[in-house]
């Protein structure tokens, strides 16, 4: 389609690769924010990815595995321009042209594009053809989230800006989906012993504040929905010093079963103990 650019061409390192068998969600993330700079650029944006003063929300929608040793690229494009910037990324399957996942970037603003930008942007415009976004509740409280992920922010963590990068921000939610997990009785054992994962395929990042290398953080995690076979999570992550939440991350996902590559049902105990996490939504 037109207007679509590669931003990025690459493939999956078996030591990228999680519990689940494919590619971890975080350098998913990773990889994004590449092909975010790189679409800027082309775009005559190329300071904006960079700002601290940036809030974005990011949808990501995952329809089919990329495993070990699998070779894939990213086209990107714009897909509108007002007061929000919207941008659309879609990883393909080098080896045959499948499309396996959907990015759809709302990026908010801090002033208007200038006429240039807005034209240089506005004659780019690409027709998304990913799935619809879905509508999804969100926590009326946080009081009865758990802590799930504590640190600080290491060199290896920051972009070119120096912020607080989207892979590492993501791996700290991965991590806090494992503590999660751990509360709720599926813990390393139980995942080895009967061939079990946590398998996403969906993620809604906002980003509302970014952190600085060595600033401290704080990962906090709720349920918002608990199905058969499906969970999903809210996971909030602030700065300790102050409150504020930074960046927040509903991953919904399936209980699977490693061999049969399907979701399984959650066992009673686990779904038992999942429900004293559950948190109201609207």
């Amino acid at each position: 389609m037109t207007n679509w650019i590669e931003t990025h061409r690459g493939a999956v390192p078996p030591w990228q690769c999680d519990m689940t068998e494919h590619f971890t969600i975080a350098y998913y993330f990773d990889r994004l924010e590449e092909a975010d700079a790189n679409l800027a650029e082309a775009l005559g944006l190329a300071d904006l990815p960079r700002r601290a003063d940036l809030p974005r929300c990011i949808t990501a929608r995952f329809t089919r595995e990329l495993r070990e040793g699998a070779a894939f690229h990213i086209e990107s494009a714009a897909l509108g321009v007002k007061d929000t910037l919207r941008l659309g990324h879609r990883f393909v399957d080098s080896a045959n042209g499948e499309i396996v996942t959907w990015f759809d970037t709302h990026w908010d603003l801090p002033e208007p594009l200038t006429p240039q930008q807005h034209a240089t942007v506005t004659a780019r415009i690409a027709t998304w053809n990913g799935p619809a976004a879905e509508s999804r509740p969100e926590p009326t409280l946080t009081a009865n989230f758990i802590p799930t992920a504590r640190g600080r922010i290491k060199p290896g963590d920051v972009n070119a800006a120096g912020h607080f990068a989207l892979g590492p921000i993501v791996h700290r939610f991965s991590n806090a989906s494992a503590q999660t997990g751990a509360a709720i009785g599926m813990d390393a054992a139980l995942l080895q012993n009967q061939r079990r994962g946590f398998s996403t395929f969906e993620l809604i990042l906002r980003m509302s504040g970014a952190l600085p290398l060595d600033a401290p953080y704080l990962v906090e995690t709720g349920i918002a929905h608990l199905g058969s076979s499906s969970l999903r999570m809210i996971h909030r992550m602030t700065d300790p010093l102050s409150g504020n939440e930074v960046a927040r991350l509903s991953q919904y996902g399936v209980n699977l079963d490693l061999d049969a590559r399907r979701a399984a049902k959650w066992p009673d105990d686990i779904r038992h103990r999942a429900q004293a996490l559950v948190v109201p939504v609207a």
